[in-house]
């Protein structure tokens, strides 16, 4: 089932930042992607709550991965991603100070 809470952020933007409710969002500069994606996450069964002003999709009340924007990507960051098979290696980590 769809949020109206993230309704609001594919619209308005994340409000993290003072670009939040203007078209130089970052959210603005992806949300073909995010619109895209976002069926496709719903479709595997995970719930999809706002969490940290960004869709955030949980399995029995579990964070499961949040859907995100940056300014130069959109990314799809799984919480635990380590424990992910990534046999074709098509997942990267967010960064030098993430755990997993």
């Amino acid at each position: 089932m769809m949020n109206a809470q993230v309704d609001h952020y594919l619209l308005e933007g994340c409000g993290r930042c003072d670009l939040y409710g203007t078209p130089e969002c970052k959210v603005h500069r992806w949300r073909d992607v995010l619109v895209f994606l976002r069926p496709v996450i719903l479709s595997s069964g995970l719930v999809e709550e706002f969490k940290w002003k960004q869709p955030c999709y949980t399995w029995n009340g579990k964070n499961v991965l949040i859907m995100t924007a940056f300014k130069y990507h959109a990314a799809l960051a799984f919480f635990k991603g380590t424990l992910l098979s990534d046999p074709g290696h098509a997942l990267t980590a967010p960064g030098p100070n993430s755990n997993s």
